[in-house]
């Protein structure tokens, strides 16, 4: 049986490192410093977990609906991997745009 995955989108240092505990829990960790570079990636391996942080898009460069850094990934999540869970860290002041 192939090990579980999860991906760790990293974009920002406040990001916790949670190396430990993923391979505690027999996961074997997929590090990708950018929600792009994670979309190619999610093209080839689709991943049990997902672990991102969110940033809201205040006065953004997001086009259209997309109003922060997530949307398009989360989009092709449902694509290439609609059975993967989710876990979304969010600072307290912008919990409200989750």
């Amino acid at each position: 049986m192939a090990r579980r995955t999860v991906f760790s989108i990293i974009e920002s240092p406040t990001h916790p490192d949670l190396a430990e505990v993923y391979a505690h829990a027999g996961l074997e960790e997929i590090r990708l410093t950018s929600t792009r570079k994670a979309i190619a990636h999610l093209k080839e391996h689709a991943p049990d977990f997902v672990v991102a942080e969110f940033f809201y898009g205040y006065g953004n460069n997001y086009a259209g609906v997309n109003i922060s850094n997530l949307d398009v990934f989360l989009f092709s999540l449902q694509k290439y991997a609609p059975h993967a869970r989710v876990i979304v860290l969010v600072d307290k002041s912008e919990r409200q745009y989750v």
